[in-house]
């Protein structure tokens, strides 16, 4: 059975609405909570930047700079100064020594691990009460959406 002309537009102002002030409040939240931290010291992009490179992959440079959709020239910068901070060390391959690896020091290493128990909080809050199957809908929909972005930031 179809929506409604006027439900469909009620529930796509809903969801617009909704992911709006979602991601307002998930960046408030963090940011706040980076400034009641022992991590006083960093930003929400320098965090999502420590993130990006992970725990143990070693990712090269090229690797997170596509990942954060992020010139070479804006990556080096922004490595510059979490690397003065301490949370980041860059090795050179030993296979090729043109490529700059990058990896967290152990205080980089605590910093990853607290922000990924709030986003693992984010999401058992978010999927609470839901079964399996609704799950699954649930990350049909976040599919569907990373693709859309991927396709708007091709353009």
């Amino acid at each position: 059975m179809q929506a409604k002309p006027e439900n469909k537009l009620a529930d796509y102002r809903f969801i617009n609405d909704a992911l709006v002030d979602i991601y307002d409040n998930i960046m408030r939240i963090e940011e706040g909570s980076i400034k009641q931290s022992r991590f006083k010291d960093i930003t929400a992009k320098e965090l999502h930047l420590v993130h990006a490179i992970g725990l143990h992959s070693h990712k090269t440079t090229s690797e997170v700079a596509k990942t954060l959709n992020l010139s070479k020239g804006t990556l080096t910068a922004n490595l510059n100064v979490l690397e003065r901070k301490g949370y980041i060390v860059r090795t050179t391959n030993q296979q090729d020594r043109r490529i700059i690896n990058l990896g967290l020091t152990s205080k980089g290493r605590l910093l990853y691990r607290a922000h990924d128990a709030f986003h693992r909080q984010l999401v058992e809050g978010f999927l609470k009460g839901f079964d399996q199957d609704e799950v699954q809908l649930i990350k049909q929909a976040m599919v569907n959406l990373q693709t859309f972005i991927d396709e708007v930031s091709l353009k």
